[in-house]
């Protein structure tokens, strides 16, 4: 789990026995009580690096239930509509080795999962996530609760109303529309359709 900087601070202020300890605790296998916390997350921070090591991190949110776990070693969630910008996903085609923080900022709690990513268009459970592009799959290599005491204490107003539901037709984000953005949109963006209501956030 750590490398040369790590064990030099470590050694530095005297915690290698705690991040021994530390490491001891951790798994490969997501447990019952890690499965429930992940499914009842509304939204998850994904990091990932290029093939030259220059990093990204993501904001993935959804409704609770949007990230499944699949099995002990696998969980999957759904890529949705975003600036088509793919930095996460193309980072993954070429460095597929991911870090996920999970996070409840109401019962400040936190969970990180690092493993190997990988996504797919053909996935089957894809048409189980409305107007899903894509779905990830993650094989979980560490998984291991992080220290939440500096969790601030916030509590949830509302959602998103840009996730997608089955319920509702997906509302088009206002800057779709504008001036610098609205001629190079795909043929098929959801903002070209004729009647599309369009808010602010």
């Amino acid at each position: 789990m750590y490398n040369e900087g790590s064990r030099r601070l470590q050694d530095r202020f005297d915690t290698r026995r705690l991040a021994d300890r530390i490491e001891e605790r951790s798994r490969a296998t997501i447990d019952e009580s890690d499965r429930a916390f992940i499914e009842g997350c509304d939204m998850f921070f994904i990091a990932t690096a290029d093939a030259d090591g220059k990093p990204q991190c993501s904001y993935k949110g959804g409704e609770p239930g949007f990230v499944r776990v699949l099995d002990e070693r696998t969980i999957a969630f759904p890529n949705y509509d975003g600036n088509g910008m793919y930095l996460t996903a193309g980072n993954v085609s070429v460095n597929p080795q991911v870090g996920l923080l999970f996070v409840s900022f109401e019962v400040r709690k936190r969970l990180r999962l690092n493993g190997v990513a990988s996504h797919s268009v053909d996935d089957p459970l894809l048409a189980e996530y409305p107007e899903a592009q894509f779905l990830w799959r993650v094989a979980a290599t560490e998984v291991f609760p992080n220290c939440p005491r500096y969790i601030h204490h916030y509590q949830l107003v509302e959602r998103s109303r840009f996730v997608p539901t089955t319920e509702c037709k997906t509302p088009v984000p206002a800057w779709k529309t504008r001036e610098w953005a609205s001629d190079v949109l795909s043929s098929d963006d959801p903002a070209n359709s004729p009647g599309a209501e369009v808010i602010e956030r």
